[in-house]
């Protein structure tokens, strides 16, 4: 718990009063390299916590391609955000790609804190705005650099991932292919 309690106040403070009832919400859990956290089509419940390992959030077209949006790594959260926040059917998968541990609590719940408990209500516009930023600059990235610069950023965001996931996935979400980012990796490392 010690992780996830840094980072929600790495966000934002939190009372110790707010962080003993949250804590009593999570559990324990794991995920197998393969096993999905949420698939698209169903209804998120459950938000994560993911204490390590490895989570993809992805795609899938009518033709069975699959096109990466996001990685999640250790000490983070991870969900179907727009699912829980909608109560609508998810539209992406969450697959891990490595063995995951995981904190898991009921989003409903959890959210149900917000009431009482403006530090923690705070903490979710924070983490809202956060997303939103994210999501902009990646939208931004994808239209506006080249493939190049997108590999760099990838590095400086997910500096040990490499080592961890197939190229394939990180060619999905550069949207570039394998054989392009392999040119790539090719020419920096000559550099």
């Amino acid at each position: 718990m010690d992780e996830l309690y840094k980072y929600l106040i790495s966000i934002s403070p939190l009372q110790t009063e707010t962080w003993n009832l949250i804590k009593e919400l999570f559990v324990e859990t794991s995920l197998k390299k393969g096993d999905y956290f949420i698939k698209e089509g169903l209804t998120a419940k459950s938000i994560g916590f993911l204490k390590n390992g490895v989570i993809r959030a992805f795609y899938r077209d009518r033709e069975g391609s699959e096109y990466n949006k996001h990685f999640f790594i250790s000490n983070n959260l991870v969900g179907g955000y727009s699912s829980l926040v909608t109560q609508m059917p998810n539209k992406i998968h969450l697959q891990a790609l490595t063995d995951c541990q995981l904190l898991t609590a009921n989003y409903n719940e959890l959210i149900a804190l917000y009431e009482d408990h403006q530090d923690f209500e705070r903490f979710g516009r924070k983490l809202a705005e956060m997303f939103f930023v994210h999501k902009e600059e990646r939208e931004v990235n994808i239209v506006m650099l080249d493939a190049d610069k997108r590999y760099l950023i990838f590095q400086n965001q997910f500096p040990d991932l490499e080592q961890l996931i197939p190229q394939y996935h990180i060619a999905s979400y550069l949207g570039i292919t394998p054989t392009q980012l392999s040119r790539i990796r090719k020419k920096f490392s000559k550099k």
